[in-house]
């Protein structure tokens, strides 16, 4: 674990003095005019009413200890909590790298510091952590029954989730946690929750964390997840799940999307900037295993061509032997071996190593005979070198993307010219569309793609036809504000580039229609965006093109999850002469614990 950053007096004038002069917030009383409870310090909103202030003799029970890592302290817990719902009860004592010498179960009284910390920095745009730091305490009594958990239900976690701001700050608002679920968390914050029987939509994190749901019934995915179908629905009742018990005493459970955590989950309720609030529990339901299988598709028919697109997360020669043979067994038995595989973060041949070395041949060469030793095809490959540190992404890797095709199966139409910084161009050759090059770079110059991979698209034939596919991978979120940000809504910095890149590709594919309004074009990738977002939007303007995940069953429409949310960042669209599409979304990797990459992949199977 790493540091905290605690955000001090300085740092919170400015903020604290904006909302006094508002009125939202009352002024601070001395510290000794009198006794100052837990939720006066917490206050009706975000930030403290005392944030820099010195406050002494603050009561509490201890409810709980973090005894590990850099951000050692203990929560206390008023067992005299007033009326007012909007002020939590509780609050963190921070102790740094130093192991806190208190007991859960004692009844002491703090002194310190009051301090707003910013998970991130006050710049990752997220909510802040009301503490205590530079605290002295005195235990006056042990062994006394703690303040029963506040229960996370749907009856009491509102299905709205934050309140509209413009975009701006919700810090200053006065929480109303009967309306919104991020004011009923930041009500809650620091104190003891539970959930019951509930339900995991996150798998296990390498890092001992899974989500669940307290909301069972609402926006569930066919196979158990926590369906993310709209900016206006992020599931309210995503909470994270991560424990003080020690390993030792009780190993992490080790959880899938289906599974669920039986009986009393409870801890006091934490917030960090890895998704947001999150149980720390003292307390750890049982795993019961939902047994969730890994998908396997059907194999393609003799008159069917199957393409599929797989993002490999960051593969290179240096990658371990046993993810290129987990790979390889899933194109070969999960996808059935499609005759066409888009492949995203194909990295170079020494990956991270940041130096001139721009080319792909190792790691693809050693894909291609894992695949062939899991008894699949002989697949050969094309792609472009990218200019070196030019295409995002892990710096030194030099991710691309890249085709695979089973020559047994399809032929793939090789024209001479492609190269990392010249633009494919569509040529009309009697009627018929063709490439300029093949494969190519579409629109490489284009600012769109500054620090983010360029598609590529190649020209295939399939029982004599040919098809255009091309292949993406847009640029990711970063930057964007979080769900749970103190900006509601919050900003989608990232969509900008994404919507340009969107109406690069639809540019092209409009180009090939134009030349021959029957060409047959696959566009096949991660997009970094949901079906509903603006450069889906864009991308299949004008009717050019068909997302085919916005065909399939609303319960089926994901192949990612992140923060306990099953989305949809990868796609496979067509254009209209590729009638009677059959896709496939092969759920083999994100609703698991363990995984060969992060993303699911995709295939569809097209008639000749």
């Amino acid at each position: 674990m790493s540091p905290r950053a605690v955000r001090g007096p300085a740092a919170v004038t400015a903020v604290v003095a904006s909302a006094l002069a508002a009125g939202l917030l009352a002024a601070p009383q001395s510290a000794s005019a009198a006794e100052v409870r837990i939720h006066d310090i917490q206050g009706s909103a975000r930030i403290s009413p005392f944030a820099g202030a010195q406050v002494s003799e603050v009561p509490g029970t201890v409810t709980a200890v973090r005894a590990f890592g850099s951000s050692r302290g203990f929560w206390i817990q008023d067992p005299r909590p007033d009326r007012d719902r909007a002020t939590s009860e509780a609050i963190f004592v921070f102790t740094g790298s130093t192991t806190p010498s208190v007991a859960v179960g004692d009844a002491v009284r703090v002194s310190g510091t009051v301090s707003e910390y910013y998970p991130g920095g006050a710049d990752a745009g997220l909510q802040s952590v009301t503490e205590l730091t530079k605290a002295t305490w005195k235990v006056e009594s042990s062994g006394n029954e703690l303040p029963t958990a506040f229960p996370l239900k749907p009856a009491t976690v509102p299905d709205r989730y934050a309140p509209d701001a413009g975009g701006g700050s919700i810090e200053g608002l006065r929480l109303r946690p009967n309306s919104y679920a991020l004011d009923r968390y930041e009500s809650l914050e620091g104190m003891r929750v539970s959930v019951e029987d509930a339900p995991v939509v996150g798998a296990t994190t390498p890092y001992h964390e899974l989500w669940v749901t307290a909301e069972p019934g609402h926006a569930r995915t066919a196979r158990g997840g926590a369906l993310y179908s709209s900016y206006r629905d992020p599931n309210s009742g995503r909470v994270k799940v991560a424990s003080l018990i020690p390993f030792v005493q009780r190993p992490f459970p080790v959880a899938d999307v289906g599974d669920a955590l039986t009986g009393t989950t409870a801890g006091p309720l934490d917030y960090d900037n890895f998704g947001g609030y999150e149980i720390q529990a003292t307390t750890l339901g049982a795993l019961e295993d939902g047994n969730l299988p890994r998908e396997t598709t059907r194999a393609q028919k003799t008159d069917e061509l199957s393409i599929a697109t797989y993002n490999v997360e960051n593969l290179s020669p240096k990658t371990a032997q046993a993810k290129f043979d987990r790979l390889a067994s899933g194109l070969v038995h999960n996808l059935a071996a499609p005759d066409i595989v888009a492949l995203e973060e194909v990295q170079d041949d020494n990956g991270p190593t940041n130096d001139a070395v721009t080319s792909a041949g190792a790691t693809l060469k050693k894909l291609t005979d894992a695949i062939k030793a899991a008894g699949g095809p002989a697949y050969e490959w094309r792609q472009i070198d990218p200019s070196d540190d030019q295409d995002g992404g892990q710096p030194g890797g030099n991710i691309r993307v890249a085709f695979l095709f089973n020559p047994e199966r399809v032929s793939f139409t090789d024209v001479a010219g492609g190269d990392a910084t010249t633009p494919v161009r569509v040529t009309d050759e009697g009627g018929e569309a063709a490439l300029s090059a093949s494969p190519g770079r579409i629109d490489p110059g284009n600012p769109a793609w500054k620090d983010s991979r360029k598609p590529l698209v190649g020209q295939f034939s399939f029982r004599g036809r040919p098809v255009f596919v091309i292949a993406n991978h847009f640029n990711s979120k970063g930057g964007d504000q979080g769900l749970d940000s103190r900006f509601q809504p919050p900003a989608r910095t990232s969509e900008t580039q994404r919507t340009g890149q969107a109406q690069a590709v639809n540019a092209f594919v409009k180009k090939l229609l134009d030349v021959d309004a029957r060409a047959r074009v696959v566009v096949a990738g991660d997009l970094n965006d949901y079906q509903f977002s603006p450069a889906l939007a864009d991308l299949t303007a004008g009717g050019v093109l068909t997302d085919l995940v916005t065909g399939m069953r609303k319960d089926e429409r994901y192949g990612y999850v992140y923060n306990g949310n099953s989305q949809v960042l990868d796609h496979i669209l067509t254009s209209r002469a590729l009638r009677r599409p059959d896709y496939d979304i092969v759920h083999i990797n994100a609703e698991f614990a363990d995984q060969s990459s992060d993303h699911d992949p995709q295939v569809v199977r097209l008639k000749s």
